[in-house]
């Protein structure tokens, strides 16, 4: 910085602070979000739970007792309307296992190639019930989340086509069970189980690409 003239300076000085001051605001949230309830917590909570969902989301499965044991893909189908009028329903896109191939071999793999799409699956299927009803005040933020990133990733594969337009997309989890090790005398299906939602309809600003 010593080289830069006074005014210059002054502009990362002051750029800097602001990142200071945001990196130190954004640990605090995740630190009261996964704090204890205390004062704070119950004062401010609307505020923390504004900030950490859906992206920053803390959870503790790594460590529980009982780990996840299951594969979860999690895959999306839509329905195109064509450049000429048609209609036409795509096949099955294994978006989990297009993540898995970005990140097999890669040293550094992306924070979104790794949790974007568990994390958005996990949020939904904790806001809603077996019957894809809203269990939680956070119900419709996270189906909108799954929507969008499923809908970003149709239009990264072009899926839609030349002049197609995205008129409805489809998601379903397929969870299989790890198979046990050989040593345990737990005894599991290994027959894989498919969660189907309901088809949502595309708004006009996502429909083409947009973030909505």
């Amino acid at each position: 910085m010593a080289a830069l003239s006074p005014r210059y300076q002054i502009g990362v000085a002051l750029a800097l602070a602001v990142v200071a001051v945001a990196v130190c605001v954004h640990i605090g949230m995740v630190f009261l979000h996964v704090a204890p309830s205390n004062t704070l917590t119950k004062t401010h909570g609307k505020a923390i739970d504004e900030w950490i969902y859906p992206e920053f989301e803390q959870n503790w499965k790594l460590f529980a007792p009982n780990p996840l044991q299951q594969n979860v893909a999690v895959q999306v189908r839509a329905r195109i309307r064509t450049a000429d009028g048609d209609f036409r329903t795509t096949g099955w896109f294994d978006l989990s296992a297009e993540d898995g191939r970005a990140i097999d071999g890669n040293p550094l793999p992306s924070h979104t190639q790794q949790n974007e799409l568990r994390r958005a699956w996990d949020f939904y299927s904790t806001t809603h019930s077996g019957e894809n009803r809203t269990t939680a005040s956070r119900g419709l933020l996270a189906e909108t989340y799954l929507r969008r990133i499923v809908v970003l990733r149709l239009h990264r594969a072009e899926a839609a086509g030349p002049g197609g337009v995205l008129e409805r997309v489809q998601v379903r989890c397929r969870t299989t069970p790890v198979r046990p090790p050989e040593w345990s005398e737990e005894r599991i299906s290994l027959k894989p189980v498919d969660r189907v939602l309901p088809w949502w309809t595309v708004p006009a600003d996502e429909s083409r690409g947009g973030a909505g």
